[in-house]
Formats: C-alpha cells, sequence, structure tokens
C-alpha cells in the first residue's frame, strides 16, 4: 500500500512534475467538457436511431463511464495529495467528539451543493474513506449528493412547484444527515473492505509530513490513483453497463401500475422498482412528469425517484469494491427506512 515515504528521485527535475500538474488538469477539464458531443458522435457511427431504447442505454454508457473515471481520478489525486499533509488519525482528531456531530450536516450540505449523480459521487466518497474521515459523514454525503442535488431540485421546482420541492429538499436532507449519523453511531468500519482498512492504517502524514516537498506528494497522489482506480475500474464498468441498459429500457407502464394507486404497499413497492434502476435526477425528473401526469401519488412518486438516485444497483456495483455486502446492505436498509418514511408522509399531507 502506499504511504508517504518519500519517493526516490529518478532523474524528472522537479520543474516537469510541477508543470505536469496544471497542464493535466486542464487536459482533464476539457476531456470532461467533451464528453457529451463525444457520446453522442459514438452513438451517431452505430447502426442504431439515437432515440431508440439501444441508442439511449449507448449514448448513456458511452458518456457515463468516462466521467466517472475522470471523476474517480481527479478526485482520488486531490485527496491523495491532501492526505499526505494529514494522516487519518489527525482527521479524525479534528472531527472528533462534539466537533464530529457538524460533520454530519456539512456532508449532507456538500452532497446538496455538488451536481453529481449516485455514480458519479461514488468517486469522492472513496476520497473521503481513503483520507480517514469518518464513515457515517462520509455517508451523509453519499446520501445527499444524488437525492437532493441543485439539478435535480431545481427540474423539481419547476414540476411541482416550490412547495413541495422545498419539502423534498428539507426531508432529502434530514434522511442524509440522520443516516450518517446512525451509520457513524453503529462502529462500521470493521466492514470496510481489508484494503482500504489497510490504506488507512497506512503510515500517512505524521513524523515524515515535513521531510516531504511538494513533488513528492504529487508522487503520492499519483501512487493513490494508481492504487484505487485500478481496483475499482473494471466494476464502474459493470455497474454503468447494468444501469445504462435498464436506462434505455425504462419499463413506465409497469411503473404506472404499480404507483398509480392509494394503496399502502405502493410506497414500498416503488422503492423495490426504483433500486435496479439508475439514472442521474435530469434523466428521472422526466419520468416522475410522467407518472404524476398518470395519477401516480405525489409521496409514492418521490419514494420511487429517491430510490433510484440515492440507492441505484449501479452504485452498490461499484461500492462492493469499498464496503462489504454486510454494510452495503446496513446502509440500503438505513436509508431505505428514511425514503419510506418521506413516502408515507407526502401521501398523508398531500
Amino acid at each position: 500500500m502506499g504511504t508517504n515515504v518519500a519517493p526516490e528521485r529518478r532523474g524528472t527535475p522537479d520543474w516537469v512534475w510541477l508543470a505536469g500538474v496544471p497542464v493535466a488538469a486542464v487536459v482533464w477539464w476539457l476531456v470532461y467538457d467533451q464528453l457529451i458531443p463525444f457520446s453522442e458522435w459514438v452513438t451517431s457511427l452505430l447502426p442504431v436511431a439515437r432515440d431508440s431504447h439501444t441508442g439511449e442505454a449507448i449514448a448513456f454508457f458511452v458518456y457515463d463511464v468516462p466521467k466517472v473515471l475522470l471523476l474517480l481520478t481527479g478526485i482520488v489525486f486531490v485527496t491523495g495529495v491532501l492526505r499526505s499533509w494529514f494522516s487519518p488519525e489527525k482527521t479524525r482528531a479534528i472531527l472528533a467528539g462534539k466537533r464530529e456531530i457538524w460533520g454530519y450536516p456539512l456532508a449532507a450540505l456538500l452532497g446538496v451543493l455538488t451536481p453529481f449523480c449516485s455514480c458519479s459521487s461514488v468517486p469522492l466518497f472513496i476520497g473521503f474513506v481513503s483520507a480517514g474521515i469518518p464513515l457515517g459523514v462520509t455517508f451523509s454525503f453519499l446520501v445527499a449528493g444524488p437525492m437532493v442535488g441543485p439539478v435535480g431540485l431545481g427540474l423539481l421546482y419547476g414540476l411541482v412547484g416550490w412547495e413541495v420541492a422545498t419539502l423534498y429538499l428539507a426531508f432529502g436532507f434530514t434522511i442524509a444527515t440522520v443516516a450518517g449519523w446512525i451509520l457513524g453511531r453503529m462502529s462500521l468500519e470493521r466492514y470496510l473492505q481489508d484494503w482500504v482498512r489497510e490504506l488507512n492504517a497506512g503510515p500517512t502524514g505524521g513524523l515524515l509530513e515535513e521531510r516531504l516537498t511538494f513533488v513528492d506528494r504529487i508522487k503520492i497522489g499519483l501512487e493513490q490513483v494508481r492504487e484505487i482506480v485500478g481496483k475499482v475500474w473494471i466494476w464502474v464498468l459493470v455497474g454503468i453497463g447494468i444501469g445504462a441498459a435498464i436506462h434505455g429500457y425504462v419499463p413506465e407502464d409497469v411503473m404506472l401500475r404499480i404507483m398509480g394507486g392509494e394503496a399502502w404497499w405502493s410506497v414500498p413497492a416503488a422503492v423495490v422498482v426504483g433500486i435496479p434502476m439508475y439514472t442521474n435526477a435530469a434523466g428521472v425528473i422526466p419520468i416522475v412528469e410522467a407518472l404524476l401526469g398518470k395519477g401516480a401519488a405525489i409521496g409514492t412518486t418521490l419514494a420511487f425517484m429517491m430510490s433510484v438516485i440515492a440507492l441505484s444497483l449501479p452504485e452498490m456495483i461499484i461500492l462492493k469494491q469499498v464496503l462489504t455486502l454486510r454494510l452495503i446492505a446496513i446502509f440500503v436498509a438505513v436509508v431505505s427506512a428514511g425514503i419510506l418514511a418521506t413516502g408515507f408522509l407526502f401521501n398523508a399531507i398531500l
């Protein structure tokens, strides 16, 4: 595993490393900015109609895979560099005791302000975990990011009005904060994958901090990218591949039959239907609009929306490389309980 032992210098001058970082950042941004045109171009080269189910699935896959991998690479590199100044012990100390309680709403607020879908939030989640930030705090971010991000919230305001959208924001923020706090109280770090626990236990920072140059820290960040991205990239492909297939073939009529009634079981059924699916908030809003337009209950529809963007199957597949199945099951159970409560309350008051 990577440590903060100063890497040996082998020929490459320091100025090359220092100049390479801003150059790489510019290249990263240029590539990221062209992902949508690139996905459309690739899809146009194939013998499928762009507006067909297959065309939708292909365009989604070609866009989302490089997006998540770019985010993962960039975030892991930055957190790896920052981690060279802060050992896990120091990070935990900063967030310990009374101050830790503020970590949950702050992480949820960061999620609200971050325009990421569930799979795009995973890279930052991995960076937080690998930096030794308390697990419950990172879960608050992971829930809030996709559930109440700015894009989906803005679209929801336009669809259902400010009153319902504000209630949704309040419930989503509360679910993220409380779920993180509950998970944090359960001391679940032992259910992280072994390699993550070993990474956190490694000798980062400490006595070697003062001896590291900025070039050394850059190399540590790159080593973190090699270790972490090297472990999870294949599961990014698998997870998003499944999500793209589902995204292209959303069974809207079936969902309407499940969510159109007032039966008590419609809310849990909507959550169960939503979990295997995958899209971002902007992608699920048109489905929400169609469901509401055809008579689906508001609480049931919002529960479905929350489950799609906060508990997607592709997200769980990628998280499996960081969390054990037991921890994923606990996470899903806690967040599902919050989503169910939100669905039932919305149906009762609206």
